[in-house]
């Protein structure tokens, strides 16, 4: 008689993502976030909060059961941000960087929280005008959070490419499918996090960095993939903002299988292997660079291989686990993803076909709602 396999827990989910306020006219960055979260505090409440700068507004899913529900609240969240945006005469994007804003132009949110952050960290702070999309993955015991963490790093460059969307930055193409990252670099206690044996010496480095003045609070720690200090989730950071819901979704939906499947490999007395962080920032600066299109390493052969394959793998490696996650339809949009290349792929295209950087914003606002 077969064994029966243990059932999954449920991995529930949160999704934080950060938007871009517009003006339609100039199709520049405005500094009119306060009037869209004072107007959506009534009906969100907490899911909608300000950022540092005035031009971002960032929003919050509540506790999600499964990547069904998670797509319901992104898609409520958007619709509304897009209607008391629309009520002040402006219009919301999601993309990592904006095509042609500058950030010595754009205002400092009025709280004491980013007064702070500007005190201590100057013009690192000010110019940090990206946008970030942050899954949390439920997890209860730290422990097993922590070994998932530290498995899950390799997986992060994968995820990453998928989401590049930050080609360009103050009126230029960097170079890059994903600068939003290059721009974060700048503060402390960003990248990939290192390796930790213990939720003990995780503690313990916490401990140091409060008592050192260094931070007044674990939050201040921005890593591609954390523990929350507060929630009991382990949080994804690294991706770009994704331009359409169904993007966001289909790269919530493989964060989820990811930690799944690791989870499922401990159960059963057995774990993915872990690599040194160097290896991995070597990948990751692979995929910030040529997102889907490039190469990224193979640690195990020791050989470069196409993102798409190592891509594609990464989907056969979550097979046994996306129906109970009840995700194969949202994770079935990765062959999209690639079919059709990332925002990155389709910002550059339109600017090859225009010419013209108004229109990359045109086309990065009309995605906004799309699908919903």
């Amino acid at each position: 008689m077969a064994n029966v396999s243990k059932k999954l827990p449920q991995f529930t989910l949160g999704v934080e993502e950060e938007y871009m306020i517009i003006d339609p006219v100039t199709r520049d960055l405005r500094s009119h976030m306060s009037k869209i979260v004072e107007g959506g505090k009534i009906t969100l409440k907490e899911q909608v909060k300000a950022e540092m700068h005035q031009s971002v507004v960032e929003v919050g899913t509540n506790i999600c059961q499964n990547v069904a529900e998670a797509r319901k609240e992104v898609a409520f969240l958007r619709n509304k941000i897009f209607e008391l945006a629309s009520v002040q005469g402006l219009v919301v994007g999601a993309s990592s960087t904006h095509p042609f804003s500058k950030w010595q132009d754009q205002e400092i949110t009025d709280d004491p929280r980013y007064h702070d952050i500007v005190n201590e960290l100057k013009d690192i702070a000010r110019s940090n005008l990206i946008f970030g999309l942050h899954v949390h993955v439920g997890i209860e015991n730290r422990e097993t959070a922590l070994q998932l963490m530290n498995q899950a790093c390799y997986f992060l460059p994968h995820i990453y490419a998928l989401t590049t969307n930050s080609p360009f930055w103050e009126g230029r193409n960097t170079g890059f499918k994903a600068f939003r990252a290059k721009v974060f670099a700048k503060f402390p206690r960003t990248g990939l996090p290192e390796y930790f044996d213990s939720v003990q010496s995780y503690d313990n480095f916490l401990e140091i960095l409060v008592k050192t003045n260094c931070i007044d609070n674990p939050k201040k720690i921005w890593w591609d993939l954390r523990m929350h200090p507060f929630f009991s989730t382990i949080e994804f950071r690294i991706c770009d903002m994704c331009l359409t819901v169904d993007e966001t979704i289909c790269i919530v939906a493989l964060i989820q299988a990811v930690v799944a499947k690791l989870y499922k490999l401990l159960l059963s007395n057995t774990s993915f292997n872990i690599y040194r962080i160097a290896l991995i920032r070597e990948n990751k600066f692979r995929a910030a660079r040529n997102g889907v299109d490039g190469l990224l390493i193979d640690f195990g052969r020791k050989i470069e291989v196409p993102t798409k394959e190592l891509i594609m793998e990464l989907l056969d490696f979550v097979e046994d686990v996306v129906d109970e996650l009840g995700s194969r339809e949202e994770i079935n949009y990765v062959h999209k993803i690639l079919e059709r290349g990332t925002g990155a792929d389709q910002q550059l295209d339109v600017y090859e076909k225009t010419g013209s950087l108004e229109a990359v914003v045109d086309f990065i606002t009309s995605k906004f709602t799309e699908g919903i």
